[in-house]
């Protein structure tokens, strides 16, 4: 699973970050709103927890690259 992490672009997982992470850019992003609403405790809807795996595996992923790069060095 790592080395197919360590196989993706890191450009590649910036512009997934900066496109489907952060889309839709108005009013607000999704995954700031679903990251709100979990906090709040009120993640229940089905469609919300897709929402929040949708837009925050970029995220997800990037953080994954950066730590395990980190550690080769």
């Amino acid at each position: 699973m790592l080395s197919w992490v360590q196989s993706l672009p890191l450009s590649l997982l910036v512009i997934l970050c900066l496109t489907l992470g952060l889309a839709p850019f108005v009013p607000e992003p999704h995954i700031w709103q679903k990251l709100k609403i979990l906090v709040a405790g009120n993640l229940t809807k089905p469609i919300d927890i897709f929402d929040l795996l949708m837009h925050g595996l970029p995220f997800v992923l990037l953080i994954v690259k950066l730590i395990v790069s980190g550690a080769q060095k």
